[in-house]
């Protein structure tokens, strides 16, 4: 595909490729010139104006892809991940761009902890990190955060994941303060009373397995709370991880009424379903649980008919000693950001069950409009973040082979058609062909 990685930010020509860019509205045969880090001009016949040419013959040539919704688990838990191995994780996976949650030890509830993340971001991440602020102090969900304050230092949302708040008049307090700085609440949506010691979905499943459910109500009820109160307060809400069909339908109904509400999914809750967990494999406890068939298929349709704006992996990195013990004490959790483009373009979109373009504009417009990043676009002036797709290439995933500390995923060994073979962020190579850049 080109020369090797050292080529660093320069004057280069991605040519050859198909361009498609769902904030352009663009979809053709088109050559991508990049300088100085930025996007120049998209054309044909620019040989001139470059001084490296790379051949991207069958290739798809994207904005940078954004994962809204990952944990890094650093500062605290570096022997589960860290900010160097998440965001080479990242890169591998074809993402440009990821935003981290604040369940960290300390927790991101104050300036020194978001500064920390931003750091060590520059020092030793090779993707761009978004860090995401804590809602409550300690997620404790018992008193507001500096939001102000953390806006200041580089937090581009609220969260507190992991957790929900399950005081409603201090959720509600949450949108007024967050309003007045224009961040947006994500919100984990899990009443603890309902889900009380469950670890997979309440059904036939779990009364045949023996195993503590957890309803979807327990995700349903908090959904319409945080509608309620985000319209009440006219305040921005994204959904993280939805996972049950009502929940689906209760986002539909409220953006028909108007309320500034948006919604994420994972893929595996588009691609799996709660039978996977019969054969007590820990890589498939996660929260919220894989649900139904009819769960899945709502959430499909609701990605579909925009419903649900984008697509993040939840990215939950643990040690396997987190789980490689009995199913009641793993910890809930898949990695997902090396495996996240692979299993979409092969399960849904060579299966025309989401169109690709659909699935461009879910991991980069949608997500870098929710955030308000300058980023997921390929207008001229703009940062080069780029992702390059090969619909064609097979793979078979490899846990071992992770960039990431975390090993934990049912997909190991799943065939994919369909990958992410280029990474370019600022204008630098930092992944080809499966290969990462070091910083």
């Amino acid at each position: 595909m080109g020369s090797p990685l050292q080529r660093g930010k320069m004057n280069l020509l991605l040519k050859n490729g198909r361009v498609i860019d769902p904030s352009q509205k663009i979809d053709a045969k088109l050559d991508v010139l990049i300088e100085k880090g930025k996007i120049v001009e998209l054309g044909n016949n620019l040989d001139n104006k470059a001084k490296s040419i790379i051949d991207l013959t069958n290739k798809i040539i994207c904005p940078g892809f954004i994962d809204m919704h990952v944990h890094l688990r650093e500062p605290g838990y570096e022997y589960k991940e860290t900010i160097k191995t998440g965001t080479y994780a990242a890169a591998r996976g074809g993402f440009t761009s990821i935003a981290c949650m604040p369940n960290t030890k300390p927790v991101a509830d104050n300036q020194a902890v978001i500064r920390f993340i931003a750091n060590r971001a520059k020092e030793e991440g090779i993707v761009n990190v978004f860090p995401i602020g804590a809602i409550s102090k300690d997620l404790k969900g018992e008193e507001l955060t500096e939001m102000g304050e953390l806006l200041s230092n580089g937090a581009r949302a609220l969260s507190d994941d992991g957790k929900c708040i399950q005081n409603a008049d201090l959720m509600r307090r949450a949108f007024e303060y967050a309003k007045l700085f224009d961040l947006i609440i994500i919100s984990h949506c899990e009443d603890f009373n309902l889900s009380k010691n469950g670890m997979i979905n309440e059904g036939f499943i779990s009364t045949k397995l023996g195993l503590i459910g957890i309803p979807k109500a327990a995700e349903e009820v908090i959904v319409a709370r945080d509608i309620q109160l985000a319209e009440f307060t006219k305040s921005r809400l994204h959904i993280a991880h939805i996972s049950s069909s009502y929940s689906v339908e209760l986002v539909r109904q409220a953006k028909k009424r108007g309320v500034n509400v948006t919604a994420e999914v994972t893929p595996h809750h588009l691609v799996l379903d709660e039978s996977l967990v019969d054969g007590f494999d820990t890589n498939t406890k996660v929260n919220p649980p894989l649900r139904g068939e009819e769960d899945r298929i709502a959430l499909l349709e609701g990605l579909n008919d925009g419903t649900i704006d984008c697509i993040a992996s939840d990215h939950a990195p643990h040690a396997r000693t987190d789980k490689e013990v009995e199913f009641d004490q793993a910890a809930f959790g898949m990695v997902g950001l090396e495996t996240s483009v692979s299993v979409i373009l092969t399960k849904l979109v060579h299966h025309k069950k989401l169109a690709l373009s659909e699935m461009v504009g879910k991991f980069t417009l949608n997500p870098a409009g929710i955030l308000k990043l300058d980023k997921g676009t390929l207008q001229k002036g703009k940062d080069a973040d780029i992702t390059v797709l090969d619909l064609r290439k097979e793979s078979v995933i490899d846990a071992n082979s992770f960039l990431s500390k975390g090993k934990n995923t049912p997909f190991s060994g799943w065939k994919v058609t369909g990958l992410p073979v280029m990474t370019i962020v600022g204008g630098k190579i930092v992944m080809e062909d499966g290969k990462v850049a070091n910083k």
